[in-house]
């Protein structure tokens, strides 16, 4: 599926793009709030100041990916791949997220401000007890 595609399909109301393979895709500054992107290949896809509030990412392959100023609040990101992935700027509150799935080797955490990165810590502290 090609970003233009994926954007027509969403205009026309379609929310559902699981497995779909966006792998490169540059989909910066577009709006998929509360699309199904659940195992999309998300690799390399530019996703700079992207509306993915309430999108449902889990499991989604965002290897790499660029994220930065993305909305991602209520986002699920659920067992996403984020090895990689550059969340400078991003909104997280509310996001679904394993906290073992970021601040892990090769993760750019700098979107955490110092209350969620305390939460992440607790979340991870309390996981372990």
């Amino acid at each position: 599926m090609t970003s233009e595609e994926l954007l027509q399909r969403y205009e026309a109301g379609k929310r559902d793009f699981q497995d779909a393979n966006l792998s490169g895709a540059d989909l910066s500054g577009v709006d998929l709030w509360d699309a199904d992107l659940r195992f999309a290949k998300l690799r390399f896809a530019k996703l700079q100041d992207a509306d993915l509030r309430y999108a449902n990412l889990s499991d989604a392959d965002l290897w790499c990916a660029d994220l930065r100023g993305a909305k991602l609040t209520d986002a699920n990101l659920s067992g996403a791949n984020l090895v990689g992935t550059t969340l400078c700027g991003a909104t997280i509150d509310g996001a679904i997220l394993d906290p073992d799935d970021i601040g892990g080797p090769g993760h750019i955490l700098c979107a955490l401000t110092d209350a969620e990165w305390e939460w992440v810590k607790a979340q991870r502290k309390e996981n372990t007890t």
